[in-house]
């Protein structure tokens, strides 16, 4: 069982990939993070230099809702910046046993030097052509919800993603002959997934149906059709695509919970005779 204001490995995992996701702070001292650069999924890495009693009330300022802190193994340093987050108002927690317990268990964990480019906050930045459909969102949702929460997207006209990219530093997405793109049969999404190292089954299931809707192979899964109807039905009741994505960002939400939790559920009607719900 936990200790106090610390949360478990396994209870973390459950919550990756959610709506419900604390905000993950690692916490480790620069040597160590030198040594093992790689994160947890989502996690913002914060300098050695802002841990200290005079900068962690600025810290606090920055969060916005739960947060947990991660350190090495779950010690002095993770547990006294949650408890310095806690004086400043915030639900916070410690990851039990700290990033070498989530490794021993064999729990995912991405490469940040992937990202190439960010904003003045820290912010992975993306663009890439307007009125999105497809993979156009659910890059953007496993983006927020495994890779950077923070993450910052742009939408333009399809001949100006490269210099939009150029002029902003910001990487390009799904578009010809860029890194972040399709490769032989795989979508964008599937890259994502192959190159962040996220071997997580949910994902790989979804990434199924996402390329299975994105490329005309509605053969690929049961599932590809209704996200292609529920894609589709979205481009046309938002002119927005910021707009856009929050709504899809949300049909990607289902979709998630559905490949981790519910592929074996059912459902039928009418109810079984003693009123209960057949499924």
């Amino acid at each position: 069982m936990p200790a106090p204001d610390a949360i478990s490995c396994e209870k973390l995992a459950k919550l990756i990939g959610t709506p419900n996701c604390p905000i993950l702070i690692d916490v480790r001292r620069e040597d160590v993070r030198a040594a093992e650069p790689r994160l947890l999924p989502g996690a913002i890495p914060v300098p050695e230099a802002e841990l200290s009693p005079e900068h962690l009330p600025g810290l606090a300022t920055r969060q916005s809702g739960s947060v947990v802190v991660i350190c090495a193994e779950g010690h002095r340093l993770s547990q006294g910046v949650a408890a310095w987050l806690r004086h400043e108002g915030l639900q916070a927690e410690y990851l039990e046993g700290g990033q070498e317990a989530w490794v021993a268990l064999g729990l995912p964990t991405i490469d940040p030097a992937k990202i190439i480019a960010r904003d003045t906050l820290g912010r992975s930045l993306w663009v890439t052509r307007s009125r999105p459909k497809i993979d156009r969102i659910a890059c953007p949702w496993l983006i927020r919800r495994f890779i950077d929460p923070r993450a910052v997207f742009l939408f333009v006209n399809p001949p100006e993603v490269a210099g939009v990219a150029a002029r902003f530093g910001a990487m390009p997405y799904d578009v010809d002959g860029v890194f972040w793109s399709h490769r032989g049969e795989l979508c964008t999404f599937d890259v994502l997934i192959a190159e962040f190292g996220l071997s997580i089954p949910a994902l790989e299931r979804l990434a199924l149906i996402v390329r299975g809707a994105d490329t005309a192979r509605l053969d690929l899964a049961p599932e590809a059709a209704g996200l292609l109807a529920a894609s589709l039905g979205l481009s046309r009741m938002y002119s927005d695509d910021i707009e856009q994505l929050q709504a899809g960002i949300a049909l990607y939400d289902t979709f998630f919970r559905w490949a981790r939790d519910a592929t074996s559920e059912t459902h039928n009607w009418p109810a079984s005779s003693k009123g209960e719900e057949a499924v």
